[in-house]
């Protein structure tokens, strides 16, 4: 597994500006009540939320023990360790809030142990819940932390506070040790909490991603028009999500920085493998037999699946009764486009 992708540790700082300190009030506010832009939590004085290590546990705590530690040029960094859903999903439910708590913890102790900065530094930080918004795995669980630390800290040899850095340059760089270090407490996280075949597991994980990326080397079984009236080939077809799930969907080509990428976009998810291998050759069945260049048809047909799939019938149709049920067009399909 590329190293860069287990798991990210992201660093930025606020001003001690009075812009910046309202700024830092509304994220310390956004952070307390809030998972993700719409995951609001119902709390009374947000206590219960932060975990306090000597800078607060409410906003107003945390406010003020900024202000009082900030340097000339930093009222506070923020950082955010956000672990790869894709690993947090070998971790078994019940364990994940723990899994990222430790390497919050671990990760920050031994990155300033690094730096020689003996004693610690005052932090707070929260644990945040909410879904990936991935586009290919939308709704994995993807629990990550934001953590604040004071623009200074105490210098024990100095017997004073001293400004806070996180220098990049030839000399020293810290942003890069802090990737370092992160890398090294998630891989030690991922051997005790999952075992030491996590790696192998993966890799069959993005393996049979790869090999389901191939349905793509067919012709394609539809169309899709773009607003600027680009047509982009589109094939029906599956992704394996976890090693349990898959999902079924489409796959066509995306306008991106450095030229088109071929990406997946699931309509119906958590199914076992077998299950969406079958509905995704419904879905490239569908395509070939009913030519829309908006995918609505396609759209319109997932959510019919969805609903005759769980309609709680104790005898429940399986998928190739379903799609025998489905009335057969009244015409031959037209030919959008010759590809």
């Amino acid at each position: 597994m590329d190293p860069k992708q287990m798991c990210v540790a992201n660093v930025k700082y606020k001003k001690p500006t009075p812009d910046d300190t309202k700024r830092t009030k509304g994220l310390l506010r956004y952070l307390t009540y809030r998972d993700s832009r719409d995951g609001h939590i119902k709390q009374t004085g947000g206590r219960e939320r932060w975990v306090d290590h000597g800078l607060g546990s409410t906003v107003g705590e945390i406010a003020d023990t900024c202000e009082q530690y900030r340097s000339e040029h930093v009222l506070a960094f923020t950082l955010v360790f956000n672990a790869n859903p894709d690993l947090i999903a070998m971790v078994p439910e019940k364990r994940r809030a723990r899994f990222v708590r430790e390497l919050n913890e671990t990760t920050l102790d031994r990155f300033l142990e690094a730096r020689g900065i003996e004693g610690g530094i005052e932090h707070s930080y929260v644990l945040h819940h909410r879904a990936s918004e991935d586009r290919q795995s939308p709704g994995m669980h993807n629990p990550h932390t934001h953590l604040i630390l004071p623009g200074t800290y105490f210098d024990e040899d100095l017997g004073e506070r001293v400004p806070l850095f996180f220098s990049r340059n030839k000399k020293v760089n810290h942003i890069e040790m802090l990737h370092d270090v992160t890398e090294q407490t998630m891989r030690e996280q991922m051997e005790r909490y999952v075992g030491p075949e996590w790696e192998q597991r993966y890799d069959r994980i993005a393996t049979v991603r790869e090999q389901q990326r191939e349905v793509t080397v067919r012709e394609p079984d539809g169309v899709f028009v773009d607003e600027q009236d680009q047509a982009w080939p589109v094939w029906g077809g599956v992704r394996r999500t976890t090693e349990d799930t898959s999902a079924a969907g489409f796959y066509r080509h995306f306008q991106a920085k450095d030229g088109p990428s071929l990406e997946f976009r699931p309509l119906l998810l958590n199914m076992p493998h077998e299950m969406a291998d079958e509905v995704g050759n419904m879905f490239a069945a569908h395509l070939r037999s009913y030519p829309d260049p908006t995918l609505k048809q396609l759209h319109d047909f997932s959510e019919q699946l969805y609903v005759e799939m769980t309609s709680g019938n104790e005898e429940q149709a399986t998928l190739s009764q379903i799609l025998d049920d489905k009335p057969e067009p009244d015409h031959e399909p037209e030919i959008l486009l010759d590809l």
